[in-house]
C-alpha cells in the first residue's frame, strides 16, 4: 500500500493504492510547512487523514506539496512518518511533483497555476532551472491570488465598468471594508483572493476582465517562463486556474511565442500512473 499526496495553500488530494493499483482518494486541508506549523501540520494529519485511512497499514508515502523547500523536507517526512506509521516517506515540492506529472521522464516545461505559481524546466529526472515565484505579494503573476489581487484593484481604482463591482459586492455579500479586512487583517489571504477566481470566470466577458486574465499570464510568462530560453518545448501546465482558463493561457502562450501543450486540474491521477509504473 502506498499514499501520494499533491498539496496546495487550500487543499490537500490525497492518493491510496491498494494491490493491483485500486486507488481510494482521500481530502484533507491544504499543508504547508512555511505556513503553518509543525502542531497544525501533526493535527491535520492526526484529525483529518487518519481518520479517513482506519486501520490501513501504509508502507509508503510519496508527498508533494507547496512549501516544502529542501530544508522543510525533512520535517515534512518526520511528520508523515510518525502519522502514518510508514518507513518509506519521501516529501517533495510541488512543482516536481508538477513536473512528473505533466512531463513523465521527458524534458518539458512544467508550470503550476492554482493558488499559487510556479514553474521549472525539468529534464526528464530533474529541475534544472526555476525561477523563484516569490508569492502573491512578490511574485506568483498568473495565480489564483493574483487573479484575484488585480480584480479587487481594478473593480476599487474604476478600471473596470462600474457596474461590475455593483455585481461584485452584491454576489460576495462584502463592500471595501470587507475586503480590506480579509486581506490586510485576517489570516490566509491568498486563499480569500483566489476564491475570487470564480467570480472573475464568470464574468470573463464584461469589458476588460479578459484582458486583466490575459494580462496576467503574459506578465508570468514574460517574467517566469522567458529566462529558461526554451520556447521550442510546449508549455504544460497543473492547476484549477491553468485547467479553467485554458483558452486565456492558450492566448497568452501565443502572444509571447510559446505554444500551449497538456493541462490538467490535479496532477494526482498522472502521479499515481508514475510511482506505478516505477514499482513494476
Amino acid at each position: 500500500m502506498f499514499l501520494i499526496a499533491d498539496s496546495g495553500s487550500t487543499k490537500t488530494d490525497w492518493a491510496l493504492v491498494g494491490p493491483g493499483g485500486a486507488v481510494t482518494s482521500l481530502k484533507t486541508q491544504g499543508i504547508n510547512p512555511v505556513h503553518q506549523s509543525e502542531q497544525a501540520i501533526s493535527a491535520i494529519l492526526r484529525d483529518e487523514l487518519l481518520p479517513q485511512l482506519g486501520h490501513v497499514a501504509v508502507d509508503r508515502v510519496f508527498f508533494y506539496g507547496s512549501g516544502v523547500r529542501p530544508d522543510r523536507e525533512p520535517l515534512m517526512s518526520s511528520l508523515l512518518r510518525a502519522a502514518t506509521g510508514a518507513e518509506d516517506v519521501m516529501a517533495k515540492g510541488d512543482l516536481l511533483g508538477a513536473a512528473r506529472a505533466l512531463c513523465g521522464r521527458s524534458e518539458g516545461l512544467a508550470c503550476i497555476l492554482g493558488t499559487g505559481a510556479n514553474s521549472c524546466l525539468f529534464d526528464g529526472e530533474k529541475i534544472v532551472a526555476n525561477t523563484p515565484p516569490l508569492g502573491y505579494i512578490l511574485g506568483d503573476e498568473g495565480s489564483g491570488a493574483v487573479l484575484g489581487r488585480e480584480l479587487l484593484g481594478a473593480l476599487y481604482k474604476g478600471l473596470l465598468p462600474q457596474e461590475l463591482l455593483s455585481v461584485f459586492e452584491f454576489e460576495m455579500a462584502m463592500t471595501l471594508t470587507d475586503v480590506i479586512e480579509r486581506v490586510y487583517r485576517q489570516p490566509m489571504p491568498n486563499r480569500f483572493l483566489a476564491s475570487l477566481s470564480p467570480f472573475i470566470h464568470s464574468h470573463l466577458q464584461v469589458e476588460g476582465v479578459q484582458r486583466m486574465v490575459v494580462g496576467c499570464f503574459r506578465s508570468f510568462l514574460r517574467r517566469n517562463v522567458v529566462p529558461y530560453q526554451r520556447p521550442d518545448l510546449p508549455l504544460k501546465a497543473v492547476g484549477s486556474v491553468a485547467h479553467y482558463y485554458r483558452e486565456q493561457l492558450a492566448q497568452a502562450a501565443k502572444e509571447e511565442g510559446y505554444t500551449l501543450g497538456m493541462t490538467m486540474r490535479s496532477p494526482l491521477k498522472a502521479l499515481v500512473a508514475y510511482h506505478a509504473s516505477a514499482a513494476v
